[in-house]
């Protein structure tokens, strides 16, 4: 995940995402078929790939979460980017660093 925080519009999403979590999804029970759920997912998604990109990735999995489809674990994917790939390399260089 980036270290810096989502811009303005990735918080109001987030922020829908979580009024959903908290008083909608209540009352319909559970009906996502995947792990994380999708309204984890999309949250993850946004933090991770931007507003653009993680809302394309969100609406793709809901279009995917219906009964004809059995389901199942699936991560948001880990994002391609140079400067992130960069990061993850000097975090685990600073984790063995540690050990």
């Amino acid at each position: 995940m980036p270290s810096h925080f989502p811009n303005p519009f990735a918080w109001i999403i987030i922020l829908l995402v979580r009024f959903y979590q908290l008083f909608i999804s209540p009352i319909l029970g559970p009906r996502c078929r995947f792990y994380p759920t999708c309204s984890s997912y999309t949250i993850e998604a946004i933090k991770t790939h931007g507003v653009l990109c993680g809302s394309w990735l969100a609406i793709k999995r809901i279009g995917r979460c219906h009964p004809g489809n059995p389901g199942g674990v699936d991560p948001v994917p880990s994002c391609g980017c140079k400067s992130h790939h960069k990061n993850s390399q000097t975090e685990d260089s600073d984790k063995k660093n540690d050990q």
